[in-house]
């Protein structure tokens, strides 16, 4: 049998591999996405962006839990106008780039695009489902009119694929989905954290200084592949499935569920920046196996049962 093709297509972004670092990791300087990407990632997805530069919570921000690690980082960045100084002075041409960016309102999301627009970013990801910053992240994502204005004026300033990323901390994540597919979405991310938190019996404190954070990890892989099952085989558009990829069989259950392409994340603290290739080869090799001559061969098989 040939060689497998893991080449994917996503509304017009093309990578030579399924996989993405996730938002979030390793995301702010060009130098460490250039490394992941040089790692084996098909893309490389920056830490979320906003209008204004922001500090984000005091320490502790993250603090590792049974099978996963629970952050309330705070948004930190340095705003918008800075990282385009970043971009325009560093070599990203040859970057598979998608940007991630947060906001408050439908204008910061038009301005920030508006801004960044002319460099070469082959997408950009709306992140409308932070868990822990009020006013920002879930607050935005949990309100379809809110998804519908965010998505319909970030789309009037650019051609560029828009993947919208969800959150799980919502009662109809599929109604959601649709919402964002109807307003102009090109692609969803499915999913962001869960909100979650952690005391110390000790102290009895919180652990996190913002008290609630948002759970990554193993630990909530099967709730991701349950919403990417569900919004799967409800909209068109293409699905990025994210949470607790830590194995090549991890990102096969994704694909069968319905996604085109996943996010790695949590993984690198685990096993480096190695993961990537590691996947890689797991995914080649299992589509030997099965005799499939390409990764989107096997993407929504479990729909038929």
């Amino acid at each position: 049998m040939q060689e497998p093709d893991l080449s994917v297509e996503i509304a017009g972004f093309k990578m030579k591999n399924p996989l993405m670092l996730a938002s979030g990791i390793l995301g702010i300087s060009i130098a460490s996405l250039r490394k992941v990407f040089e790692a084996g990632a098909g893309a490389v997805i920056t830490k979320s962006i906003g209008y204004k530069a922001r500090v984000g919570y005091d320490n502790p921000t993250l603090v590792e839990v049974h099978g996963g690690y629970l952050n309330a980082i705070g948004l930190s960045n340095p705003g918008v106008k800075e990282f385009y100084d970043e971009l325009s002075n560093s070599k990203i041409d040859d970057l598979p780039l998608v940007v991630s960016l947060f906001g408050a309102k439908p204008s910061e999301f038009k301005e920030m695009v508006s801004i960044l627009d002319e460099l070469n970013i082959r997408a950009y990801e709306l992140n409308l489902s932070c868990p822990h910053v009020k006013g920002f992240g879930i607050e935005v994502g949990q309100d379809p009119k809110a998804i519908r204005e965010v998505v319909k004026s970030t789309k009037e300033e650019t051609k560029k694929p828009l993947f919208v990323k969800l959150s799980p901390n919502v009662s109809d994540i599929v109604k959601i989905a649709k919402v964002a597919e109807n307003s102009g979405a090109d692609a969803l991310t499915i999913m962001n954290t869960v909100r979650a938190m952690s005391i110390d019996i000790e102290t009895f404190r919180p652990i996190l200084a913002n008290k609630i954070g948002g759970l990554s990890g193993p630990v909530i892989k099967p709730i991701a592949v349950r919403c990417v099952y569900e919004v799967s085989r409800s909209v068109r558009i293409p699905i990025i499935g994210c949470g607790g990829i830590t194995s090549w069989q991890d990102a096969i259950e994704f694909f069968l569920a319905g996604a085109r392409a996943v996010q790695i994340g949590t993984a690198i603290a685990y096993e480096g920046l190695n993961v990537f290739e590691k996947i890689k080869k797991g995914i080649r090799d299992y589509l030997i196996m099965k005799e499939k001559e390409s990764v989107r061969d096997i993407v929504g098989l479990s729909h038929g049962f």
